[in-house]
């Protein structure tokens, strides 16, 4: 029981410390990721697990994916900012208004599309390219934005569990080599399958998602 609190409470706290403060509105995700960072740093000190080569290699890799990242950012802006000057979002708005579908099967196009886009890309281009494209159908069909971006998170997530590319397959691969990815792929499905379901709870019933953020910030 012992180890058991030693190694569940304390990663805990960091969590709801960094994810807390900004939910909370105390800190700005900048300053939840810092503390984060920090908490993280003083429980590798507190397990007597700091050292100089850890320490180093950590600081090396955090680079690369800043860099990284930062590098898709600024591509996925600039593909952006083409798109919005061809006038691609009207043109794709008044297309899809024009078919006179119901707003839920509307609904239901992006969320395919967007899970589709999920299999080969990163949340970046998506949520900086695709999602901003969609931006003025979704406020023409009087949808929810919290609502929607809740959705748009919930169905990329499930995009990365499912096969034939499930790319956090290959995260977990380079967590953990030895494992095989059949055994991955097979124990990502039942959590595929939860996160359907999830996805379509939220998708007819809103308040699911939108009960708490109202409670906390109000309508």
């Amino acid at each position: 029981f012992r180890e058991f609190i030693l190694g569940l409470v304390p990663p805990a706290a960091l969590v709801f410390s960094a994810l807390g403060s900004i939910l909370f509105g105390l800190a700005t995700p900048t300053e939840g990721a810092g503390m984060g960072a920090f908490g993280a740093l003083l429980l590798t000190l507190a397990y007597r697990k700091l050292n100089w080569k850890g320490l180093s290699d950590a600081l090396i890799k955090t680079l690369e994916i800043t860099a990284l990242i930062m590098f898709l950012v600024a591509a996925s802006n600039f593909f952006g900012a083409v798109f919005s000057r061809l006038g691609t979002p009207m043109m794709l708005t008044e297309f899809l208004l024009g078919l006179e579908l119901e707003p839920i099967l509307i609904l239901l196009l992006i969320m395919a599309v967007i899970f589709l886009l999920g299999w080969p890309l990163e949340w970046v281009p998506i949520v900086l390219i695709i999602v901003p494209i969609l931006l003025p159908l979704v406020e023409q069909l009087n949808f929810n934005l919290t609502w929607f971006g809740i959705l748009v998170a919930i169905n990329l997530q499930t995009a990365w569990l499912s096969p034939p590319v499930a790319l956090s397959a290959y995260f977990l691969k380079g967590v953990v080599p030895e494992w095989d990815l059949k055994d991955i792929y097979a124990g990502m499905m039942q959590f595929m399958v939860i996160q359907l379901i999830g996805l379509l709870c939220v998708m007819f019933f809103p308040q699911i998602a939108l009960w708490l953020p109202g409670v906390i910030y109000g309508n």
